[in-house]
Protein backbone atom coordinates (compact mmCIF):
# COMPACT_ATOMS: atom_id res chain seq x y z
CA UNK A 1 0.00 0.00 0.00
CA UNK A 2 1.21 4.02 -0.81
CA UNK A 3 1.39 6.29 -3.41
CA UNK A 4 2.54 9.77 -3.67
CA UNK A 5 0.89 13.27 -3.56
CA UNK A 6 2.15 16.52 -5.14
CA UNK A 7 0.66 19.85 -4.02
CA UNK A 8 1.14 23.06 -5.79
CA UNK A 9 1.52 26.07 -2.94
CA UNK A 10 1.97 29.70 -3.72
CA UNK A 11 5.32 31.34 -4.69
CA UNK A 12 5.81 28.75 -7.64
CA UNK A 13 6.75 26.19 -4.94
CA UNK A 14 5.36 22.42 -4.51
CA UNK A 15 4.89 20.12 -1.87
CA UNK A 16 5.11 16.56 -2.51
CA UNK A 17 5.69 13.46 -0.80
CA UNK A 18 5.87 9.15 -1.69
CA UNK A 19 3.68 6.93 0.90
CA UNK A 20 5.02 3.54 1.77
CA UNK A 21 2.83 1.11 3.74
CA UNK A 22 4.97 -0.09 6.78
CA UNK A 23 3.70 -3.86 6.09
CA UNK A 24 6.10 -4.48 3.42
CA UNK A 25 8.05 -7.66 3.68
CA UNK A 26 11.77 -6.85 1.41
CA UNK A 27 13.99 -6.10 4.32
CA UNK A 28 15.62 -4.28 1.30
CA UNK A 29 13.43 -1.83 1.12
CA UNK A 30 13.90 1.54 1.40
CA UNK A 31 11.01 4.10 1.83
CA UNK A 32 13.60 7.06 1.37
CA UNK A 33 15.14 5.75 -1.82
CA UNK A 34 11.23 4.92 -3.42
CA UNK A 35 10.64 8.64 -3.10
CA UNK A 36 13.99 9.47 -5.12
CA UNK A 37 13.28 6.99 -7.44
CA UNK A 38 9.98 8.22 -7.76
CA UNK A 39 10.31 11.53 -8.25
CA UNK A 40 11.96 10.30 -11.89
CA UNK A 41 8.77 9.95 -13.20
CA UNK A 42 8.55 11.95 -16.26
CA UNK A 43 5.59 13.64 -14.87
CA UNK A 44 6.89 14.40 -11.71
CA UNK A 45 10.28 15.45 -12.95
CA UNK A 46 8.96 17.85 -15.25
CA UNK A 47 6.93 19.70 -12.41
CA UNK A 48 10.58 19.60 -10.63
CA UNK A 49 12.93 20.63 -12.89
CA UNK A 50 14.26 24.25 -12.36
CA UNK A 51 13.54 23.85 -8.84
CA UNK A 52 15.79 23.60 -5.23
CA UNK A 53 14.68 21.87 -2.25
CA UNK A 54 13.81 24.26 0.71
CA UNK A 55 12.46 21.06 3.01
CA UNK A 56 12.63 17.86 4.09
CA UNK A 57 10.92 15.76 6.50
CA UNK A 58 9.36 12.74 7.53
CA UNK A 59 7.02 10.85 9.86
CA UNK A 60 4.84 7.26 10.29
CA UNK A 61 1.10 7.97 9.54
CA UNK A 62 -1.01 5.79 11.66
CA UNK A 63 -4.25 4.19 9.65
CA UNK A 64 -4.99 1.57 12.31
CA UNK A 65 -8.10 2.79 11.66
CA UNK A 66 -11.30 3.25 14.42
CA UNK A 67 -10.22 0.20 16.40
CA UNK A 68 -6.92 1.43 16.81
CA UNK A 69 -7.42 5.06 18.27
CA UNK A 70 -6.03 4.84 22.16
CA UNK A 71 -8.01 6.10 25.07
CA UNK A 72 -7.80 9.75 24.04
CA UNK A 73 -7.66 11.41 27.81
CA UNK A 74 -5.35 11.65 30.51
CA UNK A 75 -5.51 13.92 33.52
CA UNK A 76 -4.06 17.23 32.52
CA UNK A 77 -4.33 16.11 28.47
CA UNK A 78 -5.96 14.60 25.61
CA UNK A 79 -4.97 13.43 22.56
CA UNK A 80 -6.32 15.22 19.11
CA UNK A 81 -6.47 14.64 15.38
CA UNK A 82 -3.85 12.73 13.91
CA UNK A 83 -1.93 12.50 17.55
CA UNK A 84 -4.95 9.85 17.88
CA UNK A 85 -5.15 8.42 14.86
CA UNK A 86 -8.36 9.99 12.87
CA UNK A 87 -6.95 9.05 9.59
CA UNK A 88 -9.48 8.38 6.93
CA UNK A 89 -7.22 5.41 5.20
CA UNK A 90 -9.63 4.87 2.31
CA UNK A 91 -9.63 8.86 1.41
CA UNK A 92 -6.14 9.40 2.82
CA UNK A 93 -7.49 12.44 4.67
CA UNK A 94 -7.35 13.25 8.03
CA UNK A 95 -7.03 17.29 8.33
CA UNK A 96 -10.90 17.29 8.40
CA UNK A 97 -11.00 14.80 11.21
CA UNK A 98 -8.31 16.84 13.08
CA UNK A 99 -9.96 20.01 12.96
CA UNK A 100 -13.20 18.52 14.44
CA UNK A 101 -11.81 17.09 17.46
CA UNK A 102 -9.62 20.07 18.11
CA UNK A 103 -13.34 21.73 18.05
CA UNK A 104 -14.43 19.19 20.32
CA UNK A 105 -11.57 18.72 22.71
CA UNK A 106 -11.41 22.83 23.49
CA UNK A 107 -15.35 22.83 24.02
CA UNK A 108 -14.71 19.97 26.64
CA UNK A 109 -11.84 21.74 28.10
CA UNK A 110 -14.18 25.42 28.03
CA UNK A 111 -16.46 23.21 30.33
CA UNK A 112 -14.00 22.30 32.30
CA UNK A 113 -12.72 25.33 33.12
CA UNK A 114 -15.90 27.24 33.35
CA UNK A 115 -16.67 24.83 36.21
CA UNK A 116 -13.44 25.41 37.82
CA UNK A 117 -12.15 22.07 37.76
CA UNK A 118 -8.38 20.91 37.90
CA UNK A 119 -6.27 18.32 37.84
CA UNK A 120 -8.96 15.21 35.98
CA UNK A 121 -9.99 14.38 32.77
CA UNK A 122 -11.96 15.16 29.96
CA UNK A 123 -14.09 12.62 29.92
CA UNK A 124 -16.56 14.96 27.94
CA UNK A 125 -14.45 15.06 24.89
CA UNK A 126 -14.06 11.27 24.58
CA UNK A 127 -17.83 11.07 24.69
CA UNK A 128 -18.25 14.25 22.24
CA UNK A 129 -15.95 12.17 19.76
CA UNK A 130 -18.14 9.20 20.16
CA UNK A 131 -21.20 10.80 19.26
CA UNK A 132 -19.88 12.75 16.79
CA UNK A 133 -19.32 12.50 12.50
CA UNK A 134 -15.90 11.59 13.02
CA UNK A 135 -16.94 8.07 14.83
CA UNK A 136 -19.69 7.52 12.19
CA UNK A 137 -17.33 8.23 9.40
CA UNK A 138 -14.33 5.91 10.66
CA UNK A 139 -16.19 2.83 11.35
CA UNK A 140 -17.93 2.72 8.20
CA UNK A 141 -13.71 2.17 6.98
CA UNK A 142 -12.81 -0.15 9.90
CA UNK A 143 -12.16 -3.16 7.79
CA UNK A 144 -10.40 -1.60 4.40
CA UNK A 145 -6.43 -1.33 5.69
CA UNK A 146 -7.16 -4.46 7.97
CA UNK A 147 -8.35 -6.41 4.75
CA UNK A 148 -6.00 -5.08 2.24
CA UNK A 149 -3.03 -5.81 4.57
CA UNK A 150 -4.59 -9.10 5.10
CA UNK A 151 -5.94 -10.69 1.25
CA UNK A 152 -4.08 -8.18 -0.77
CA UNK A 153 -4.45 -5.41 -3.02
CA UNK A 154 -7.47 -7.17 -5.39
CA UNK A 155 -8.86 -9.56 -2.74
CA UNK A 156 -8.61 -6.81 0.00
CA UNK A 157 -9.81 -4.00 -1.88
CA UNK A 158 -13.09 -5.68 -2.99
CA UNK A 159 -13.72 -7.21 0.35
CA UNK A 160 -12.75 -4.07 2.11
CA UNK A 161 -15.37 -2.50 -0.69
CA UNK A 162 -18.11 -4.92 -0.14
CA UNK A 163 -18.18 -4.00 3.39
CA UNK A 164 -18.21 -0.42 3.66
CA UNK A 165 -21.15 -0.40 0.81
CA UNK A 166 -22.81 -2.39 3.60
CA UNK A 167 -21.81 -0.05 6.04
CA UNK A 168 -23.36 2.23 4.15
CA UNK A 169 -26.54 0.85 3.60
CA UNK A 170 -26.56 -0.26 7.70
CA UNK A 171 -26.16 -3.73 7.03
CA UNK A 172 -22.33 -3.71 7.86
CA UNK A 173 -20.58 -7.21 8.50
CA UNK A 174 -20.66 -7.75 11.79
CA UNK A 175 -16.88 -8.13 12.84
CA UNK A 176 -14.12 -5.97 12.43
CA UNK A 177 -11.32 -7.84 11.08
CA UNK A 178 -7.91 -8.02 13.09
CA UNK A 179 -4.78 -8.20 11.05
CA UNK A 180 -1.03 -8.51 11.93
CA UNK A 181 1.61 -5.73 13.33
CA UNK A 182 4.08 -3.68 10.77
CA UNK A 183 7.09 -5.38 12.42
CA UNK A 184 6.09 -8.82 11.92
CA UNK A 185 5.69 -8.90 8.40
CA UNK A 186 9.59 -8.76 6.72
CA UNK A 187 10.98 -11.99 5.06
CA UNK A 188 14.27 -13.15 6.59
CA UNK A 189 17.09 -11.78 4.14
CA UNK A 190 17.52 -15.44 2.67
CA UNK A 191 13.76 -15.20 1.08
CA UNK A 192 14.25 -11.79 -0.28
CA UNK A 193 16.07 -10.32 -3.45
CA UNK A 194 18.40 -6.86 -2.83
CA UNK A 195 17.41 -3.89 -4.43
CA UNK A 196 19.66 -1.62 -6.16
CA UNK A 197 18.43 1.78 -6.23
CA UNK A 198 20.29 4.42 -8.50
CA UNK A 199 22.37 7.01 -7.06
CA UNK A 200 21.27 10.53 -6.83
CA UNK A 201 21.84 13.19 -9.59
CA UNK A 202 21.85 15.95 -7.09
CA UNK A 203 19.05 17.46 -9.65
CA UNK A 204 16.23 15.25 -8.96
CA UNK A 205 17.01 12.69 -6.48
CA UNK A 206 19.14 13.22 -3.34
CA UNK A 207 20.64 11.48 -0.61
CA UNK A 208 19.72 11.27 2.68
CA UNK A 209 22.18 13.23 4.63
CA UNK A 210 21.71 16.51 2.90
CA UNK A 211 18.13 16.27 3.10
CA UNK A 212 18.20 15.74 6.67
CA UNK A 213 20.12 18.80 7.05
CA UNK A 214 17.24 20.75 5.28
CA UNK A 215 14.72 19.27 8.08
CA UNK A 216 16.25 22.17 10.50
CA UNK A 217 16.53 19.32 12.97
CA UNK A 218 18.78 19.91 16.25
CA UNK A 219 19.27 18.03 19.47
CA UNK A 220 21.38 19.51 21.76
CA UNK A 221 24.36 17.41 22.51
CA UNK A 222 23.74 17.16 26.27
CA UNK A 223 20.85 15.99 26.28
CA UNK A 224 20.07 12.40 26.96
CA UNK A 225 19.75 10.18 23.53
CA UNK A 226 16.25 9.76 22.65
CA UNK A 227 16.61 6.06 20.89
CA UNK A 228 17.19 3.20 23.12
CA UNK A 229 17.50 -0.42 22.74
CA UNK A 230 15.88 -3.08 25.08
CA UNK A 231 18.57 -5.52 24.00
CA UNK A 232 21.86 -4.12 23.12
CA UNK A 233 22.78 -7.76 21.37
CA UNK A 234 19.62 -8.05 19.28
CA UNK A 235 20.95 -5.52 16.38
CA UNK A 236 23.58 -8.01 15.30
CA UNK A 237 22.34 -11.18 16.54
CA UNK A 238 18.97 -10.69 15.36
CA UNK A 239 18.43 -7.92 12.97
CA UNK A 240 21.98 -8.20 11.20
CA UNK A 241 21.95 -12.00 11.23
CA UNK A 242 18.10 -12.49 9.51
CA UNK A 243 17.66 -9.55 8.35
CA UNK A 244 20.48 -7.54 6.93
CA UNK A 245 20.41 -5.18 9.45
CA UNK A 246 16.93 -3.46 7.93
CA UNK A 247 16.96 -0.28 10.29
CA UNK A 248 19.98 1.04 8.13
CA UNK A 249 17.23 1.04 5.52
CA UNK A 250 13.79 1.93 6.59
CA UNK A 251 14.95 5.20 8.63
CA UNK A 252 14.58 8.13 6.32
CA UNK A 253 17.47 9.90 8.23
CA UNK A 254 20.21 7.57 8.54
CA UNK A 255 19.80 7.43 12.06
CA UNK A 256 20.73 3.43 12.20
CA UNK A 257 24.50 2.37 10.85
CA UNK A 258 26.39 -0.74 11.03
CA UNK A 259 29.74 -0.50 11.50
CA UNK A 260 32.60 -2.38 11.40
CA UNK A 261 31.99 -5.20 9.66
CA UNK A 262 34.90 -4.73 7.75
CA UNK A 263 37.27 -6.22 10.69
CA UNK A 264 34.29 -8.39 11.18
CA UNK A 265 32.97 -6.73 14.64
CA UNK A 266 30.26 -5.04 13.58
CA UNK A 267 28.13 -3.00 15.89
CA UNK A 268 24.85 -0.30 15.30
CA UNK A 269 25.65 2.96 15.53
CA UNK A 270 22.97 5.24 16.08
CA UNK A 271 23.25 8.64 14.97
CA UNK A 272 20.32 10.30 17.13
CA UNK A 273 21.48 14.05 15.92
CA UNK A 274 19.81 12.99 12.56
CA UNK A 275 16.66 11.73 14.15
CA UNK A 276 13.64 13.60 12.18
CA UNK A 277 10.92 12.15 15.11
CA UNK A 278 9.07 9.94 11.95
CA UNK A 279 8.74 7.14 14.53
CA UNK A 280 9.26 4.68 12.13
CA UNK A 281 12.45 2.63 13.84
CA UNK A 282 9.80 2.08 16.73
CA UNK A 283 7.11 0.87 14.55
CA UNK A 284 9.08 -1.20 11.86
CA UNK A 285 12.19 -2.85 14.01
CA UNK A 286 11.36 -6.60 13.36
CA UNK A 287 11.72 -7.36 17.31
CA UNK A 288 10.46 -4.19 18.97
CA UNK A 289 14.04 -3.77 20.15
CA UNK A 290 14.33 0.48 19.83
CA UNK A 291 12.24 2.87 21.99
CA UNK A 292 11.68 6.18 20.64
CA UNK A 293 11.12 8.25 23.21
CA UNK A 294 9.72 11.88 23.31
CA UNK A 295 13.31 14.36 22.86
CA UNK A 296 13.71 17.69 24.18
CA UNK A 297 11.61 19.90 22.72
CA UNK A 298 12.02 22.90 20.31
CA UNK A 299 14.82 20.92 18.24
CA UNK A 300 12.77 20.12 15.17
CA UNK A 301 11.60 19.55 12.78
CA UNK A 302 11.01 22.81 11.71
CA UNK A 303 8.75 22.84 7.79
CA UNK A 304 8.75 26.51 6.42
CA UNK A 305 6.10 27.22 4.39
CA UNK A 306 3.84 24.67 6.00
Amino acid sequence: MGGGFLYHQANNQVALGFVVGLGYRNPYLSPFEEFQRWKQHPEIRAILEGGRRVSYGARAINEGGWQAIPKLTFPGGALIGCSAGFVNVPRIKGSHTAMKSGMLAAEAAYEAITADRTGDELSAYSEAVNASWIATELKMVRNAEPAVARFGPVGGTLIAGTDMWMRYLKIGLPFTLKTHTDNDTLWRKDMAKPIAYPKPDGVISFDRLSSVFLSNTNHEEDQPIHLTLKDASVPIDVNLALYDAPEQRYCPAGVYEIVGQDVGEPRLQINAQNCVHCKTCDIKDPTQNINWVVPEGGGGPNYPNM
